[in-house]
């Protein structure tokens, strides 16, 4: 450990001596050899000193010179006046607390406010106590004995100051405050138990009291360099953390853990979460939080929750030297973890430029450290880090800022990539900046390749009067108020599909000043191609039109045998709901009612096969054979309740009727084809899964379902949805019963909230039913009726009751498996 340097003061003297107003140089020129040479020897030693002191300060094992001073000279003050145990509290001012880092029986710091206890009264008063019966005082704190089972018989309590007590103490009574550390105070030292059962006397008062001031220099010449330690580190972490936040770039990701960790490091923190304001939410958002194991994980908090919630919210530090004591802490998280939070500095992180309405620093973000290393985190922390978190806020803004013009650039150009229209976008001379797929299909060019070549080459456009259109260049030099224009040109030749015809419109692009900066060329593709597939968008989703267009323009035409599901919904009552409505109501309502149910079938690429009314028949598989045929199909029928629902809110809020409707759904083989007569013909799917289909969602109306499905249709998607056992049903026109179910929900779902069935509701139907198909009517009878209260609007029920007393009146025949044979459509 290197020792302690002692400089003298030669230089400070010679600098301020009595030399009658002249400057140093005169001074020096003024001096005998002999005396200058004595001069520079000293200097010599002295600038040495100050050396050793500056390498002193900046030496690694300074953090520990304190602790082992301190724990010197406890034992030796205990060996010489003989007592048991002794603690030496130190003053820190900053925190208002007195505080000993080395305690015998205690582990960990002690901390205790300026004028608590019996080390309080002697911190502020100066004055020395001798207590030959400690629990007889009322400023003894006797629980710290019950928790350590420890018996303290007498104490001495003495003040260590850093110059002589009787100058230091010298002030007016009435300018002493009782709640503050008298001046001059370095240190308090407690001595418990005097050994042998002997008390401490005056003898022991006066002999520590004989290096008690030399104790009180040493220790301040130590904190004095422990301070300037601090500060000499803290400005270089500072620097390096500075530093590393402007080399990490502006990526988001970076800037918020550069952030946090240079923050923790900075602040010699165990652990450390960066929260970002979410004012869209009132939430706290820490996207790049770490576990124990260094493991990414996001976490998200009201704004007003916990510790950094009261920070972001009130926009004010907190420094919290026991989290545990601490009510707006939460030890939920330590509990699940295993870690323990000692203490918390948790401050706000503020926008650089914005403001909130009243005027005050705008929160953009909150740092929140946990458990200083060897100690509390100090007022001297708190500096740092704010200074710290002031160029943590500008990087956390250019961060921030960078990511949204990232993400409004990558908007644009999913737009751009997603239009069917071919978009190109040209700097002010015409050279291509920017070419979708859709144009870069349309030309037969790379997108890559693209950039950079003039538009003039590749797009041959070609004005109404048939003359050669000027370069965009010229375009923009001449026509400064640069409006749109538009092309008909009858051919644009591409290399990859052929002649096709186009629609070209010219438009100018401008700076926020109005200057023009570049054009835009939008082309739409009038082709054959372009229009069977407008026509296709109109029953298919994109993607299925994409796909048949690639099979070429005979995939519709063909006939073929396919396994599909077909799905039927028609709404009830519809002509009892339009009488009183007007044609353009009605209109009006089926447009937006068909609206959803077709975007609901789009949404699982069925086909829309056509409207029959007020009816939608839809085909899954077909012409795109597809495996999971049936499960999209059971998925666009509960997306179809969902959209009508929210039609219905809609609908309600107006004050408009509700409307119900029917679904029925079955799987099978069908006929599809382009069918129709010479004139008119139109993509259709016949056949027993069709019929089927229909019946099933005619039946709906007599069992009070919505969504009934065949057995064929649950076979094949049963693990991923919920269904009830409705019947066996023989249906018009057939002569084998078919298993009919209701369908309640996808699997997972809390079917009690969406369709009003409870779990129990379920398990004492289907005990009733099990009643009902054993032929035992009179059983089956009581267990209905003892599950109808657990749902009263359910018309099963109700159906099934009305069967039980028909069939015992008269009774089945002897082949009878259940089946209700459908009597109309």
């Amino acid at each position: 450990m290197p020792s302690l340097p002692m400089p003298g003061g030669s230089l400070v003297s010679l600098n301020q001596g009595d030399y009658g107003g002249l400057a140093l140089r005169e001074k020096i020129d003024l001096l005998p050899l002999a005396e200058f040479a004595s001069i520079l020897d000293r200097m010599t030693e002295e600038l040495e000193h100050f050396q050793q002191a500056i390498k002193f300060i900046g030496h690694e094992e300074l953090d520990t010179l304190l602790e082992q001073i301190l724990e010197a000279f406890t034992l030796k003050i205990g060996k010489i006046l003989k007592a048991e145990r002794v603690t030496i509290f130190l003053v820190d001012r900053d925190r208002k607390e007195l505080f000993s880092k080395i305690a015998e029986g205690t582990t960990g710091d002690i901390r205790i406010p300026y004028n608590a206890g019996i080390a309080g009264y002697v911190a502020c008063t100066g004055d020395c106590l001798n207590i030959p019966e400690p629990y007889s005082d009322p400023r003894f704190n006797r629980e710290i004995d019950e928790k350590t089972n420890f018996t303290t018989r007498n104490i001495l309590c003495m003040p260590i100051f850093s110059a002589d007590p009787d100058e230091v103490l010298d002030f007016p009574d009435d300018q002493s405050d009782p709640t503050q550390p008298v001046p001059g105070l370095v240190a308090v030292a407690q001595l418990i138990n005097k050994l042998n059962d002997d008390y401490f006397t005056q003898e022991d008062e006066q002999e520590f009291s004989s290096f008690a001031t030399k104790i009180g220099v040493i220790l301040e010449s130590c904190q004095a360099f422990y301070t300037a330690a601090r500060a000499q580190r803290g400005f270089q972490a500072l620097m390096q953390a500075t530093l590393a936040l402007s080399q990490q770039g502006l990526a988001l990701d970076k800037t918020l853990d550069t952030v946090i960790e240079e923050a923790r490091k900075l602040m010699k923190a165990d652990r450390g979460t960066l929260f970002l304001l979410d004012e869209e939410h009132q939430q706290l958002w820490a996207p790049r939080a770490r576990d124990h194991a260094g493991n990414l994980f996001e976490i998200r908090i009201p704004n007003s929750l916990g510790i950094a919630g009261y920070v972001a919210s009130a926009g004010r530090t907190l420094n919290i030297p026991d989290a545990y004591a601490d009510q707006r802490f939460d030890p939920s998280t330590d509990k699940k973890s295993g870690y323990h939070t000692r203490n918390v500095l948790c401050m706000p992180v503020f926008s650089s430029t914005a403001t909130t309405e009243d005027g005050k620093r705008k929160v953009i973000a909150v740092t929140q450290l946990l458990n200083k290393a060897n100690g509390h985190f100090s007022q001297a922390d708190e500096e740092l880090l704010e200074t710290f978190n002031i160029q943590a806020g500008v990087a956390l803004e250019n961060a921030q800022l960078f990511e949204s013009v990232k993400q409004e650039r990558q908007y644009q150009l999913d737009i751009l990539g997603s239009l069917s229209d071919a978009v190109i976008s040209t700097d002010k001379q015409g050279l291509i900046k920017t070419i979708n797929p859709s144009a870069a299909d349309l030309l037969g060019l790379d997108e890559g390749s693209a950039t950079g070549r003039s538009v003039q080459e590749i797009i041959p456009l070609n004005n109404n009067d048939g003359q050669c259109s000027t370069v965009l260049r010229t375009w923009f030099d001449t026509d400064p108020d640069a409006r749109t224009r538009q092309y008909h040109p009858e051919q644009i030749l591409t290399a990859t599909s052929g002649n096709r015809s186009v629609h070209v419109t010219l438009s100018p692009l401008k700076t926020t000043q109005g200057r023009v900066r570049g054009g835009l060329v939008v082309m739409e593709d009038f082709s054959q191609e372009k229009r069977m597939k407008t026509a296709l968008v109109r029953y298919v989703s994109q993607n299925v039109a994409d796909q048949l267009l690639k099979q070429g323009a005979d995939a519709l035409m063909k006939g073929e045998r396919r396994i599909v599901t077909v799905l039927f919904s028609d709404i009830r009552d519809y002509t009892r709901l339009t009488e009183s409505m007007g044609p353009d109501e009605v209109v009006s309502m089926l447009n937006a009612y068909f609206d959803r149910m077709v975007d609901a079938v789009m949404l699982e690429e069925g086909t829309l096969d056509k409207f029959i009314g007020d009816a939608v028949m839809a085909v899954f598989g077909a012409p795109l054979a597809v495996k999971d045929h049936a499960r999209r199909a059971v998925f666009a029928a509960l997306r179809m309740r969902q959209h009508l629902k929210e039609f219905n809110e809609e609908r309600v809020g107006v004050g408009k009727v509700p409307i119900r409707i029917g679904v029925g759904l079955s799987s099978g083989e069908v006929v599809s084809g382009d069918i129709g007569s010479q004139k008119r013909t139109q993509y259709t799917a016949i056949g027993d899964g069709v019929n089927l289909s229909s019946r099933l969602e005619s039946a709906s109306k007599q069992y009070g379902c919505d969504i009934i499905l065949s057995e064929f249709t649950y076979a094949d998607c049963k693990d991923s949805i919920q269904v009830r056992e409705l019947d066996r049903l023989v249906v018009q026109g057939k002569t084998q019963s078919v298993t009919i179910y209701e369908l309640l929900g996808a699997a997972g779902d809390d079917v009690a909230s969406t369709v009003g069935k409870t779990r129990v509701f379920l398990e004492a139907y289907d005990y009733a039913r099990q009643f009902y198909l054993r032929r035992q009517f009179d059983q089956a009878i009581q267990a209905f009726d003892q599950a109808q209260p657990l749902c009263p609007s359910d018309k099963t029920v109700k159906l099934y009751i009305e069967r039980c007393n028909h069939f015992k009146a008269l009774p089945p025949d002897d082949q009878w498996q259940g089946e209700w044979v459908m009597t109309g459509k």
